[in-house]
């Protein structure tokens, strides 16, 4: 016998092993983060009848590696869901005698992304409790703050607005937000260990759990700790687009969307995010930081 009758011989009965044990198991979609197997040569492929399914192997590859349609290779192989095939299952790549093989491809519907992870519903803000979403301060990361609470906080009824610092100060529109305290760090003072920042408001120290006031009547914009550096925080919302800050609080006692009178407790001194006891006050206009000292009275 000839050696090429010999080898079609052997393919033959190799076909007729292999075609009584063909696997229809359904199996998990591919892991997508293995790299796909390598592709064999056309010379190495070629007469091939049947493919072991490796890792990372699917349909669409396949219809790839061998020219057959995603859809034939469903059809030759019984499959019922065309993500679902297993490693070591065997997988007729070439059409049975007398099928003729489709011209046109489906598309692959393998969905080859990780899975996110679901959500998880934080349910409402509370006070001694705060939001998760830590980040970094910077000025993008204030504003969306701001932009954020100003769509949940209800604004007061607006009303004439105090023009100057001086004036502000002369109408008794501030009050201190703690009654006593040194001054720590002032308004623009460099800040941190390289003293490339300045501070933004004042820094006053005093007795963990003594009250942080509300230094004039508005609403409550945020309360939370969302914003890295500045542990629990409260923003106030006034008229004529003001707001004031209280940070490192070691425990809030009003909510977003609160509204507050002003000398109103709204937290209780404190340290965290911070070295010592203190509380870190701003008044801020239009999200622009102020000196406190020109809008408080004199004490």
């Amino acid at each position: 016998m000839s050696a090429s009758v010999w080898r079609v011989a052997a393919m033959a009965a190799a076909v007729a092993l292999l075609s009584g044990c063909a696997a229809k198991t359904a199996a998990p979609v591919r892991d997508a983060t293995q790299p796909p197997p390598a592709v064999p040569t056309t010379a190495a492929i070629s007469g091939t009848v049947y493919h072991v399914v490796r890792q990372g192997d699917t349909l669409m590859a396949l219809s790839r590696m061998y020219g057959a349609s995603v859809a034939d290779l469903v059809a030759w192989n019984g499959l019922s869901n065309p993500n679902q095939i297993v490693v070591g299952q065997q997988l007729r790549v070439a059409p049975p005698a007398g099928a003729v093989a489709q011209a046109m491809a489906i598309p692959d519907t393998t969905d080859l992304r990780p899975l996110a992870p679901a959500a998880v519903d934080a349910g409402p803000p509370t006070f001694d409790a705060p939001r998760g979403g830590r980040q970094p301060y910077s000025d993008q990361a204030w504003a969306a703050l701001g932009g954020q609470a100003q769509q949940q906080a209800a604004l007061p009824p607006p009303s004439a607005p105090a023009t100057t610092p001086e004036a502000a100060a002369a109408s008794g529109a501030w009050s201190w937000p703690v009654a006593s305290g040194p001054i720590l760090l002032g308004f623009d003072q460099p800040k941190g260990e390289d003293g490339k920042l300045t501070n933004k408001g004042i820094d006053i120290g005093g007795t963990p759990g003594t009250p942080v006031l509300a230094a004039a009547p508005g609403t409550v914009m945020y309360a939370g700790s969302g914003l890295r550096g500045f542990g629990k925080l409260v923003i106030i919302r006034h008229e004529s687009d003001y707001q004031t800050v209280y940070a490192h609080n070691q425990q809030l006692l009003v909510k977003e969307g609160d509204t507050v009178a002003g000398g109103q407790q709204v937290a209780e001194l404190g340290s965290t995010d911070a070295d010592k006891p203190m509380l870190h006050f701003e008044i801020r206009r239009q999200g622009r930081p102020l000196d406190p000292l020109q809008y408080l009275p004199a004490r």
